[in-house]
């Protein structure tokens, strides 16, 4: 059964190991004449000689017959419309007009005020607020995994290119989507883990101050919005929130799981909170410099690298099972880290270093680190069952990477045996691949995620105006319907709320 508001996971290829001769592409097929048309014609035909006219008119209908047919021939709708205008105008098609998205101008607390804590609660004790002086342009938004939430604000600030798929507008009433930039990834991290030392009780409340709390501000946003009438018009369901962190907007997910929620994962997410049928998946920003040599083996003597923490939750104890099978293996480097300065050198340093690049699920389906290996030329071998990947309708994910099954994964000498059989040609093969398509996990890159982002989004809009449509309709016919059972879950549900 699918989960409601979830469409039903695919199934991941299974590696396949092919020799280089495998992978010529097979020859075109041959367009052959059906013999029976040319039956079809002698039986039309008179017994007596038939006239020039009628030779003429069967050449034409052979002829036109031949071109619809034909592999190579244009489509039935392309060459209607040839027959239909021939001018000039109409054979360049336009590109599709792109979405109309509203930014809203929420009280700098949610965005650049979260920056603000987030500096000050790690600044030294005692020091002068330097965040407190800085202007809002002059704030640098910290190294996080979870930074799309601030190149997302930042790149409809600027008003990017008219060519994008989608362009801010300044009067709401024009807006197909609203966008609300809070910063919930980075408020959920403000708070430093440990309070800073002072000398007694007192000198603690004077030091300290008042503390973030990151569930006021979840509170405060919901109530700020549910002021806005464009909320209210339609219960928040043209609304676009971003929510990277598994725990990011956990507090109100139930009040605004009409709307649009950009994730990276489903991991702590219930079918009626988030779906692929309205909501998109993100890739986290790499936390490694990516590798800038060029696609190579013999520079990378190791066969198989992870560096991570070995005992998670949930979905994670898999990782302790991996490192007992592994943590023997000569050729293999499995280490137990936490995310630190130390930890990223090491980790860059053995991802450039190796062929794979162990993705295990943590306490969700995906990681950062599955990130850092693409943008390391490292193919990543990812040993989780529930993955959502991003961009899966541009981007082949067999082509770059590995897909393991837990239940073999663990099996001892299993992942080894399988990567070792693995050609280096095939290895190169992966490499450029990667190299053809990691500007999709560069948040630098101009044509990056952050345009794919926004293509995801606009890619929405049409749905979520058929189901704005479809809950009018049942509230004029008098229907007593929940919120969230107006989000669809089959695809025959989404052909019929129209």
């Amino acid at each position: 059964m699918w989960e409601r508001g979830r469409p039903p996971r695919k199934q991941r290829p299974a590696p396949l190991i092919l020799p280089a001769s495998a992978l010529v592409s097979p020859p075109p097929p041959r367009f052959v004449f059906p013999r029976s048309l040319f039956a079809l014609a002698a039986r039309a035909m008179p017994s007596r000689r038939p006239s020039p006219v009628i030779l003429l008119l069967l050449a034409l209908a052979f002829a036109l017959l031949f071109l619809l047919l034909s592999p190579s021939a244009p489509s039935a709708s392309r060459l209607s419309h040839s027959f239909v205008s021939t001018s000039p105008s109409s054979s360049a098609s336009s590109p599709p007009s792109p979405v109309k998205i509203y930014l809203y101008d929420l009280p700098s607390k949610f965005t650049y005020g979260v920056v603000r804590s987030y500096m000050s609660a790690r600044g030294p004790s005692g020091s002068p607020d330097a965040a407190a002086v800085l202007a809002d342009e002059e704030l640098r938004y910290p190294g996080h995994q979870h930074s799309a939430e601030w190149w997302l604000f930042k790149d409809l600030r600027r008003r990017g290119p008219r060519d994008r798929p989608v362009a801010r507008v300044d009067d709401p009433a024009e807006a197909d989507l609203f966008y609300v930039p809070f910063f919930s990834s980075l408020s959920l991290v403000v708070n430093p883990i440990r309070p800073p030392a002072a000398a007694n009780a007192s000198d603690a409340a004077a030091t300290v101050g008042p503390s973030y709390s990151d569930e006021a501000m979840q509170d405060e946003l919901v109530e700020w919005l549910e002021r806005q009438s464009y909320w209210r018009r339609h219960r928040g369901r043209d609304h676009v929130f971003i929510c990277q962190d598994p725990n990011a907007l956990y507090r109100v997910v139930d009040r605004i799981s009409n709307a649009v929620l950009l994730v990276s994962d489903f991991g702590r997410l219930r079918g009626d909170q988030a779906s692929l049928v309205k909501d998109v998946i993100l890739p986290y920003s790499h936390r490694i410099n990516p590798f800038k040599g060029d696609v190579n083996v013999d520079s990378r003597p190791a066969l198989l690298f992870f560096m991570g923490n070995r005992y998670r939750k949930e979905g994670g104890k898999v990782r302790d099972t991996l490192f007992q099978v592994l943590e023997n293996e000569g050729d293999v480097i499995i280490k137990h880290g936490a995310q630190s300065r130390v930890s990223r050198r090491m980790a860059t340093q053995g991802m450039h270093s190796s062929k794979f690049c162990l993705h295990p699920a943590g306490d969700t389906p995906s990681a950062c680190r599955l990130f850092d290996a693409l943008v390391s030329l490292c193919v990543p071998v990812i040993v989780s069952d529930h993955i959502e990947l991003p961009f899966e309708d541009v981007i082949d994910y067999s082509n770059i990477s590995i897909f393991v099954d837990t239940s073999k994964a663990v099996q001892p000498g299993f992942l080894t045996s399988m990567l070792r059989r693995v050609s280096s040609e095939r290895i190169l093969e992966y490499q450029r691949e990667i190299q053809r398509v990691k500007h999709y996990f560069e948040y630098e890159d101009p044509n990056g995620p952050v345009n794919q982002i926004w293509r995801q989004v606009s890619m929405k809009a049409p749905l979520i105006k058929l189901l704005i449509n479809r809950k009018k309709r049942l509230v004029e016919r008098g229907t007593n319907e929940t919120d969230c059972s107006c989000i669809c879950s089959t695809p025959s549900e989404i052909s019929t709320a129209g």
